[in-house]
């Protein structure tokens, strides 16, 4: 069976750089919507004796999108990315996910998970045919309420460049689309925005 990918390149910028990255995004993406979410990361209940026995543990991530009432969560999961020789243009690693109707975090606490961290993202989402592109700052969570705490003003600007769903490496849809898909945004952004691609 062959695996599902996502393929993604990463960049961070400072707040005084805002409006023109916006502005640049919004003109050469077919849809800008602002995204605040919450995400939600796992880790086996053995990720102790895994990493003891040299094994970095797979994380279970349960995200959930504020703006949207009424919307699911989707649960997800990435394997560590391809190696930098296969892939020197862009982060690529196999990725499985799924959507979830009711409780996620009590369903990844029924499969053997516990929680690890939580975090909320605030920014904008964009949509450039495959590919989705969130700009955001991280929020962090007031522990007595759960709730988010805005982020600072200068807090750094996170982007992810990345395929809205999992791409398979087929015939009909080479890995080799979906990466030039995000080095056309790459490229759109030089000179205002240094994408990369990052081992996460």
């Amino acid at each position: 069976m062959s695996h599902q990918y996502e393929v993604a390149l990463y960049a961070e910028f400072f707040p005084k750089d805002l409006k023109p990255i916006l502005n640049r995004f919004t003109l050469h993406c077919e849809s800008a919507t602002q995204m605040h979410s919450r995400e939600v990361v796992f880790e086996p209940i053995d990720a102790q004796v895994q990493r003891a026995a040299g094994n970095e543990p797979i994380f279970l991530r349960c995200q959930k999108e504020l703006t949207e009432p009424g919307s699911g969560w989707v649960m997800y999961s990435h394997l560590k990315p391809e190696s930098a020789r296969q892939h020197p243009e862009a982060t690529v690693r196999p990725w499985a996910t799924c959507h979830v109707a009711e409780d996620a975090l009590s369903f990844a606490s029924a499969l053997g998970y516990v929680r690890r961290t939580q975090f909320y993202r605030k920014g904008y989402a964009f949509r450039r045919g495959p590919l989705l592109i969130q700009m955001f700052q991280q929020e962090q969570v007031d522990h007595r309420t759960q709730k988010p705490v805005p982020a600072h003003a200068d807090t750094l600007w996170e982007v992810e460049v990345k395929t809205a769903s999992p791409v398979r490496n087929t015939q009909e849809t080479p890995l080799s689309q979906a990466i030039d898909a995000v080095l056309e945004v790459q490229l759109l952004m030089k000179g205002i925005l240094d994408l990369s691609r990052k081992d996460v």
